[in-house]
């Protein structure tokens, strides 16, 4: 009886082996030749062309605005200060008097320059009719000559004035303060204005004087004020291999104010590169270098590229990529460099 069950189950191990080997997909194809067939299947790929275009040069950079001239009031001498005549955030003139300071020396030269006036008048006279010498003349002339260049200097050191038409954006003193070389007072320039970039020593070449910068400050959004370049530095930043740039900003309702922050953006020309759709290009883990597949033939190259400017959902390849080539924008995960590929229409 043993016998007979162990003979059954012989058999029936038997069939079973025999029909799993001979299994049969619904198609009628066996899963083991399926699965070899889906290990040679080629990658499929979805395409685009990618286009040869002008493309503007454009580059933006940041800065912040300052005053065109900026101005530090003081005095050349010790003196204490009698009256500040204008506080931070006065508007002044050209020539308009900022500081009045001691005159007690200015007193003192004016007495002194009025005796040697009264004097020089005596001997001049006299040196007319033959009554004194040429040496005499000489020796009053000089001491009247180097007493009214003093008395002018006090009377600058003494009533300070404005050098421009600005604002008042710093008042250090207070009256009846002592100031010896201090700046009692910033004055600066609202219109125009200037902003200071520093651009890369390749576009050297590329940027002269008056050309037009484009300005937006982030107080106004996306408000474009008009500026030009107004001076280049003639030597390159040996530490950073740029060079300084000065953008100024003639803005007559002086909206744009020292301090703001903001972008200038510069246009170099235009140069022919390649276009093509983001979807192209894939970045590198760990890298951070952009590389796009190739196809040509059935198969792809795998190009490290260099990209320009994002053109919306296209990017500007300055190279990596031959004229007319096709690039794939589906499909890029299981590629590799020299991979033959059957292409999506």
């Amino acid at each position: 009886m043993n016998k007979s069950i162990q003979l059954l189950a012989a058999l029936a191990i038997a069939a079973g082996l025999s029909t799993a080997c001979g299994e049969k997909t619904e198609s009628g194809q066996d899963a083991d030749s399926l699965q070899v067939a889906t290990r040679d299947e080629k990658p499929r790929v979805k395409l685009a062309a990618s286009e040869m275009r002008d493309i503007d040069q454009i580059e933006q950079y940041t800065a912040t605005v300052e005053a065109d001239v900026k101005n530090n009031i003081s005095s050349n001498q010790p003196l204490r200060i009698e009256r500040v005549l204008v506080d931070v955030g006065d508007r002044v003139a050209k020539g308009q008097t900022l500081v009045q300071l001691d005159a007690s020396q200015l007193r003192q030269l004016e007495l002194q320059l009025e005796n040697l006036r009264v004097n020089f008048g005596r001997i001049d006279a006299l040196y007319k009719v033959g009554g004194v010498s040429k040496a005499e003349w000489d020796n009053a002339k000089t001491q009247l000559d180097v007493n009214e260049t003093a008395y002018k200097t006090q009377i600058v050191n003494t009533r300070l004035v404005s050098p421009i038409s600005g604002v008042v954006t710093a008042r250090n003193f207070d009256d009846g303060d002592m100031c010896s070389g201090a700046a009692i007072l910033t004055i600066e320039s609202l219109s125009p204005v200037k902003m200071t970039i520093h651009v890369s020593e390749a576009q050297f070449p590329n940027v002269r004087l008056g050309m037009p910068i484009a300005v937006q400050l982030d107080t106004y959004g996306d408000e474009t004020f008009t500026g030009k370049v107004s001076r280049i530095a003639p030597v390159i930043d040996a530490a950073t291999h740029t060079f300084a740039v000065e953008v100024t900003v003639a803005d007559n309702t002086q909206r744009v104010r020292p301090g703001m922050f903001g972008r200038c953006t510069v246009t170099f020309g235009t140069e022919r590169h390649a276009v093509v759709p983001d979807q192209a290009v894939i970045k590198q883990m760990g890298a951070g270098d952009r590389y796009v597949y190739v196809y040509n033939n059935g198969k792809v190259s795998y190009n490290k590229v260099v990209l320009g400017r994002r053109l919306g959902n296209e990017y500007e390849v300055i190279s990596g990529v031959p004229e007319g080539a096709q690039v794939v924008i589906a499909g890029q995960n299981r590629l590799a460099n020299g991979v033959e590929v059957d292409v999506i229409k």
